[in-house]
């Protein structure tokens, strides 16, 4: 069983930036392809970035690609999220989430079987 506890959220003007961080535990998190997922109020669970198990190849929503940025370090079981020039859209619970799949690319929340408690980002105008 590998558990996930997400940290670094908080409340930032537009502009700024905010880094997230996923500590895993229970399980070697080299092991996992990993991702990190959002929910706003009133919407469903949405894809932000995905990494695969040694961090060589990454995938971004359109709608953060180019503003954050996820990276991992085994050593440390910790997986990452640089969130930059945050706009107020950005706002929602942000969710780690871990896949026994080897490959790369997972977009989907079916594709990650277990997941951390979320971590809320909230940015204003």
């Amino acid at each position: 069983q590998v558990q996930l506890v997400e940290s670094g959220g908080g409340l930032v003007q537009a502009g700024g930036s905010l880094r997230l961080s996923c500590a895993v535990s229970g399980r070697t998190l080299s092991r996992y392809a990993m991702g990190w997922f959002r929910q706003a109020p009133g919407k469903e669970r949405e894809f932000v970035a995905t990494i695969n198990t040694s961090g060589d190849f990454t995938t971004y929503a359109d709608s953060v690609k180019a503003r954050f940025t996820i990276s991992r370090d085994n050593a440390k079981n910790t997986v990452y999220l640089h969130m930059n020039s945050l706009k107020p859209e950005d706002t929602a619970i942000y969710y780690c989430a871990a896949s026994f799949s080897s490959g790369s690319g997972y977009t989907s929340t079916a594709d990650y079987h277990s997941w951390g408690q979320g971590t809320q980002v909230t940015v204003s105008s």
